[in-house]
């Protein structure tokens, strides 16, 4: 599986910061997310419209990329991401996300064997595109979202098939809902680091 990092670049509501250069505990975040992912995925890639900062932190076996589509946000990214990997499941996640769950995405992995093009966490009564297992040949769904003008991520699900495990199904396997837990503010990020574990 290859797991695929949307970094994205520096952020307004962030006060102009990187997500992914932030630290969390004793690591930076982007760290962290990169050692949560590397038990599943044998290919490791960040997308990232800022790759400079990267290049001296992150092991030379990590691929940095581009946006092939600059300024389209999220779903540049996952374009990007889908077109280069070099498996075809998928692993995707936001920069955002501190608590990934390498037994969800395996989770998620034999649930888009079933038959999908993608299969999503369902948690809280919503779906979550991000921290779900893609098809690479998703890829051409997102290109013609994004030949259209429409970067909405939410917008890729009427375009494919997927499929969905539910809260329950991730509880049963003692894997709590705080893998979706996200942050895009200054207050969210510190309610969030409060929690670490």
């Amino acid at each position: 599986m290859t797991g695929v990092i949307l970094a994205g670049g520096f952020d307004r509501r962030m006060e102009g910061q990187i997500k992914g250069l932030l630290h969390f505990g004793d690591e930076l975040l982007i760290v962290r997310q990169l050692r949560l992912m590397k038990p599943v995925c044998n290919e490791l890639i960040v997308v990232t419209n800022e790759p400079k900062p990267y290049f001296r932190l992150l092991d030379t076996e990590i691929r940095i990329i581009t946006d092939f589509v600059p300024n389209r946000g999220p779903l540049g990214g996952m374009y990007a991401g889908l077109s280069l990997a070099r498996n075809r499941d998928v692993w995707i996640v936001g920069c955002h996300m501190p608590f990934l769950s390498a037994q969800a995405a395996e989770l998620l992995q034999t649930k888009k064997h079933e038959g999908f093009d993608a299969a999503l966490p369902w948690v809280q009564g919503r779906v979550y595109p991000l921290h779900g297992v893609y098809d690479r040949s998703c890829a051409e769904a997102v290109w013609r979202l994004l030949q259209s003008g429409d970067p909405a991520v939410s917008r890729v699900l009427k375009e494919i098939s997927w499929g969905e495990l539910r809260e329950t199904e991730f509880q049963t396997e003692g894997i709590e809902s705080s893998f979706i837990d996200c942050f895009n503010t200054p207050e969210e990020y510190a309610g969030l680091l409060v929690r670490r574990h």
